[in-house]
């Protein structure tokens, strides 16, 4: 199959796996070697953009009594951030495994200012007393920051940054611990219901063509935020006209392509969109806007120059689009707005688990804010619109590949928010190391999650050599991205 696609001209698309071999260290000096490399580039990109954080999370006001303040307020943000960033699952565990002598001690060569770590619970204290939203707020000023050094700029569809924006439920309880706890009734046996207590997040994240799915913004669902005289909650689309004020102010000249999946494809939303001069792609599913699908089947067939064959990967692709229909809606069909529309349907081959090849395939379709052509249509759908799925995997991580999103860390409602505003932090700078081409070669060989063990192995054990350490600390600085 691989000799055919090479004479048919497609690329094969290689599995992400770890290599199956043994370890590559030949002596305890190659191991200690690399692991003070691998720490201290990680640690330096963090070192690197905290004063950005720092300087905005100062202006926090401190509610606290200055004269029985044992920690700083910053001293102990940066304690909460790297919580996350060394992905400890519990305030428990983050006690128990950050105050080990070693690991402080080793912790200091980079954190200086970290001359006695907190305990889990005063972090708990203060986020539960402060305005949490300043510390989402610190962590845009950072995105803000990478975008005017244009770090992202390689990456960028048709010159707007990529916006995934999905929902996803943070965790279920059966008793209610708060009051702004959106609710449901579930089945309880046979014939009994009863009502759980859940948190739902609508999360912003920047989401590349190279796999690179950048933390951005989030929007807590809460029950207050609806409308309580009517019994009506707070919901997912509710929460994206909010969450799209907030970017909007945030970001107000940034070229923007929102990348949006089956749910939104209706008239407030695109004119949501439209109005804060913003791009989407929205999925168009089989069985939304009925009227859109029946102009665009009766108008495929004539419109002669409206398709295109090509090879994307391994996959045989045929796009083809109607562009300027008109969707009407609101009351009395009063409100109208123009969309384009575009079906891809694609071929390919995959070797079957008995050895035999199996031909796939697959039908995607989109709304599109511009008009499709053959020059845009590769950029828009494949390089944008299928990258959607990036915030997807990004949420996957964030719940089962250590950074414990679905875990709630404190009943208090302003401390359950202020733990996921700094996970989203943690987060980022995992990213962002990930990425970077000084750690990517030893990412590809451990993985995410056996690379941030590496580095916690690294802090909790005496490999590091202080000279070295403070060595490679005093190298010229410059964050590149692969």
């Amino acid at each position: 199959m691989r000799a055919n696609n090479e004479i048919e001209g497609l690329v094969s698309i290689p599995r992400d796996s770890l290599p199956n071999c043994k370890c590559p260290y030949k002596t305890i000096e190659e191991e200690c070697s690399e692991r003070e490399e691998a720490t201290t580039e990680q640690l330096r990109i963090i070192k690197a953009h905290l004063p950005i954080l720092l300087k905005r999370l100062s202006k926090i006001k401190d509610p606290r009594n200055p004269k029985k303040c044992k920690h700083k307020m910053t001293v102990i943000m940066i304690y909460g951030i790297l919580t996350f960033v060394f992905q400890m699952s519990s305030r428990r565990e983050a006690n128990r495994e950050m105050t080990r002598p070693m690991f402080i001690q080793n912790l200091l060569l980079y954190f200086p200012e970290l001359k006695d770590l907190p305990h889990n619970d005063t972090l708990m204290r203060l986020l539960s007393k402060i305005e949490v939203d300043d510390i989402e707020a610190a962590h845009v000023e950072l995105i803000r920051h990478f975008i005017r050094k244009k770090k992202f700029r390689r990456y960028l569809i048709e010159n707007c940054y990529p916006i995934a924006i999905d929902g996803t439920q943070k965790f279920v309880r059966d008793a209610i611990w708060s009051e702004e706890c959106l609710e449901r009734k579930v089945k309880n046996g046979e014939d009994g219901k009863k009502k759980q207590y859940y948190v739902y997040v609508l999360e912003a994240n920047l989401a590349f063509y190279n796999g690179m799915t950048i933390p951005l913004m989030s929007e807590i669902l809460n029950y207050t935020q609806g409308d309580t005289d009517n019994s009506k909650q707070d919901c997912e689309t509710k929460a994206f006209h909010r969450l799209a004020d907030r970017l909007k102010k945030e970001f107000p000249r940034l070229k923007i392509m929102v990348l949006l999946d089956g749910l939104y494809p209706n008239g407030p939303v695109m004119e949501h969109c439209l109005k804060n001069k913003w791009q989407f792609m929205i999925v168009l599913k089989d069985g939304s806007l009925s009227n859109v699908w029946k102009e665009f089947e009766a108008l495929k067939e004539f419109e002669e120059f409206n398709s295109l064959k090509m090879k994307w990967g391994n996959r045989r692709q045929f796009f083809q689009w109607v562009n300027e229909i008109e969707y009407t809606y609101g009351e009395n069909d009063k409100k109208s707005v123009v969309l384009h529309v575009v079906v891809c349907e694609e071929v390919w081959k995959e070797v079957g688990s008995t050895g035999e090849i199996k031909v796939k395939t697959s039908k995607h379709a989109w709304i599109s804010s511009e008009p499709l052509n053959q020059r845009n249509v590769n950029e828009r759908c494949n390089l944008g619109a299928r990258n959607r799925w990036g915030i997807e995997t990004g949420i996957l991580i964030e719940k089962h590949h250590g950074f414990c999103y679905e875990h709630c860390y404190s009943y208090n409602w302003n401390a359950m928010k202020g733990y996921h505003y700094l996970m989203r932090i943690g987060h980022l700078f995992i990213i962002i190391a990930l990425y970077s081409e000084c750690l990517m070669k030893k990412v590809k060989q451990l993985g995410l999650k056996g690379f941030i063990r590496f580095i916690k192995e690294t802090l909790a054990s005496p490999w590091l050599k202080h000279e070295m350490v403070i060595k490679r600390l005093n190298r010229n600085f410059q964050m590149r991205l692969a």
